[in-house]
């Protein structure tokens, strides 16, 4: 998988050796909240490890899951994604799948501007390399992720139940 660089930021592929920082990102309820229908802390560093494993076997030429770091320093900030988006159950089959991206930071770095530098930085290069369209579904108590897709210019399409089995606020961007 491909490092997509920013301003301030770098965007990687996640390594053994960040299992530590992901464990103690994602074993924060106010991180985890408004992942999914039904959101759980991570446990474990073995956990960590396992969803390492699983976030690096992603081998496609635009998807991949980063882990933010600080373009001076290195230092761990977050996580981002661009990935299809599964379903909701009874969803319509066939089609091309959409194509979500997401993120959440540690809280120590909310309010630096992080996650909107590094998903424009990932929106950018997927443009870049072909893909037309992108979403993004949030929890409607999220007001903070709607506010980064507003930033990114993405478009508020409305409620909608047709992702993870739970009602999302759907947004959208489009290339060009």
């Amino acid at each position: 998988m491909r490092t997509i660089a920013s301003d301030r930021l770098l965007l990687r592929p996640w390594r053994e050796e960040d299992a530590d920082f992901l464990l103690d990102l994602e074993s924060r309820w106010e991180v985890v909240r408004f992942l999914g229908a039904q959101p759980t802390l991570m446990n474990s560093r073995e956990d960590a490890l396992a969803s390492i494993t699983r976030r690096r076997a992603i081998d496609h030429p635009i998807h991949g899951i980063w882990a933010i770091t600080t373009a001076t320093g290195g230092r761990l900030v977050g996580n981002l994604l661009l990935k299809p988006i599964p379903l909701s159950a009874g969803g319509s089959a066939g089609g091309p799948s959409d194509v979500e991206i997401g993120w959440h930071l540690h809280p120590d770095v909310w309010g630096h501007g992080y996650a909107t530098e590094a998903a424009a930085a990932v929106l950018d290069d997927a443009f870049d390399r072909g893909l037309v369209r992108v979403i993004a579904v949030t929890n409607p108590d999220n007001r903070a992720s709607q506010a980064v897709c507003r930033r990114l210019g993405m478009t508020h399409l409305g409620r909608t139940t047709r992702y993870y089995d739970t009602t999302n606020e759907l947004f959208e961007k489009l290339a060009g």
